[in-house]
């Protein structure tokens, strides 16, 4: 603006002054110094920390907070920086502005973090200077671990995961859905049981915390017991082992319920015959002849207590011979059901007979004229159910249709490896089983894979991960059923291992 009214302006320049040590000429501070004499005259980090020594657990990978706190932290993460300022003293005469690690050896108990910290000097100037702390680490197990170690047996909390039913379905679901959680990841020893799993714990805390979990994911109740294993009159300490029993209600998805009269009617006269669709904290039950659904929580099962009138192990193949829509198609609890009657034959007996079954399944949006379907057959059960008995004048149907059967489809894809794999728990397990209990778990395994393949609402919850031993070939792709169920790529995960050998190297583990 001066310029152009034609003002005279005086240039302005920076002055610069002689340093009073050395001489240099230099940029002017409050100091008169410069930088490199202002450092040799004045240190800032004199007096702070530059070697400590930190407590380390090799079994847990867990450092001492001290007086008594663990934490958990890997090499050159956050929380380890974090531990490790957090461990110095006297670092509020400066002022922190930034810390990050020095790469050191894994194995020299060495960590090693760059510190760069500012504070007031010489008549008001600022100095800034850089230093390396050096933590030495000791080794010392945790209470918990040193506890494992002594006595691997030596648990404080047990928890007794049940559920009386003859297949173990739900817990392949249930031990997903601990992987992707880590619900389990302070258990000292998870053990296979007969009708169970039973997880081992180090502290009630953690005990009482997966309790908590299960209850969130599956109905159940439970209850807790203790027993005293020693006490000390002097000092007053009581030493117990504590007990808690945990019992998963003993209905499944897919299995057919008859409801008690009392339960039906505050269900709005649900049934009485049901479909367990879905089971979370509550179940989902379905009725396929009118397509309701209500919800039926813990409490409100163990207060008048039933049982399946049959199971999914009991599931006959049907051949759908016509199909025709009754009604259009309904949205129920997220899953889409059309009505439609439709006339069935088992595929036993076919070259045997030609009894030929008319009935009402929900399954109108999914069945075609030749399909294959899975289903009840209640015209040659014998049912010896109580409920059932309560109903004085019901027509059963002929068979309920629960699912759409890819079986034939499947015979050809049989033995191919899948392009996604799932995660297992570390648990011990009987190897003094006969081999048909192993077959028939291989066998259920199995279904539970195929079950995943087919409801996506069920592999919402878990995580599933990439076969790296998966090589898909052209030939396969154009043989096998466009029709078959699969997972899609994009929902699966990318499991990664991070070995010694090559660090930084994202591979899949096997």
């Amino acid at each position: 603006m001066a310029q152009e009214s034609g003002m005279f302006v005086v240039p302005q320049t920076v002055g610069s002054v002689l340093c009073c040590k050395c001489g240099i000429p230099m940029a002017p501070n409050a100091a008169n110094m410069c930088i490199t004499c202002l450092r040799s005259e004045v240190d800032i980090t004199e007096g702070l920390q530059k070697h400590v020594i930190i407590s380390h657990c090799p079994e847990c990978d867990s450092y001492l907070q001290p007086p008594r706190t663990w934490i958990k932290a890997q090499l050159e993460s956050k929380e380890l920086l974090t531990f490790c300022v957090k461990r110095l003293k006297n670092l509020n005469r400066v002022r922190l502005v930034h810390a990050e690690f020095v790469w050191t050896e894994p194995h020299s108990k060495r960590i090693k973090v760059k510190l760069k910290v500012q504070k007031e000097v010489l008549n008001g100037a600022i100095l800034e200077q850089s230093y390396i702390v050096e933590y030495v680490q000791q080794d010392h197990m945790c209470e918990s671990c040193t506890r494992v170690q002594a006595n691997p047996d030596q648990w404080v909390a047990s928890v007794q995961l049940r559920q009386h039913v003859t297949h173990r379905r739900t817990f392949f679901y249930l031990e997903q859905l601990i992987l992707k959680h880590d619900a389990a990841a302070r258990a000292i020893k998870i053990k296979q049981m007969d009708q169970g799993i039973d997880f081992f714990f180090s502290n009630r805390s953690h005990a009482v915390k997966f309790v908590e979990f299960v209850g969130k994911v599956a109905p159940v109740r439970s209850r807790h017991d203790k027993q005293l294993v020693s006490h000390d009159p002097k000092s007053n300490n009581y030493n117990y082992k504590y007990t808690f029993s945990v019992e998963i209600i003993p209905i499944c998805r897919e299995d057919l319920i008859c409801l008690p009269p009392k339960v039906a009617v505050s269900l709005g006269n649900l049934g009485p015959l049901v479909i367990c669709a879905k089971v979370t904290n509550s179940i989902a039950l379905l009725d396929p002849f009118t397509l309701r659904l209500c919800f039926l929580d813990a409490d409100q099962y163990w207060r008048s207590s039933f049982k399946s009138l049959l199971t999914s192990r009991q599931l006959v193949e049907y051949i759908v011979l016509d199909v025709e829509v009754v009604s259009s198609e309904v949205t129920v609890g997220g899953s889409k059901y059309v009505l439609a009657d439709a006339q069935v034959a088992r595929v036993s007996d076919f070259g045997k007979n030609d009894t030929i079954f008319s009935i009402r399944t929900h399954l109108g949006h999914l069945l075609n004229p030749g399909d294959y379907a899975l289903g009840f057959d209640l015209y040659g059960a014998n049912n010896n159910d109580i409920e059932l008995d309560k109903y004085k004048g019901l027509v059963l149907p002929e068979a309920i249709l629960v699912k759409k059967s890819y079986e034939e489809k499947r015979q050809r894809k049989r033995g191919k490896p899948r392009a996604w794999k799932l995660k297992s728990l570390n648990m011990e397990v009987d190897d003094s089983k006969g081999r048909t209990d192993q077959e028939r778990t291989i066998n259920e395994y199995e279904e539970f894979l195929r079950d995943l393949e087919e409801n996506p609402e069920l592999r919402f919850n878990i995580s599933l991960y990439r076969n790296k031993d998966y090589q898909p070939s052209e030939m396969a792709s154009m043989t096998d059923g466009e029709d078959l169920p699969s997972v899609p790529l994009e929902e699966l995960l990318a499991d990664l291992d991070l070995s010694d050998e090559e660090e930084g190297d994202d591979s899949m583990r096997e």
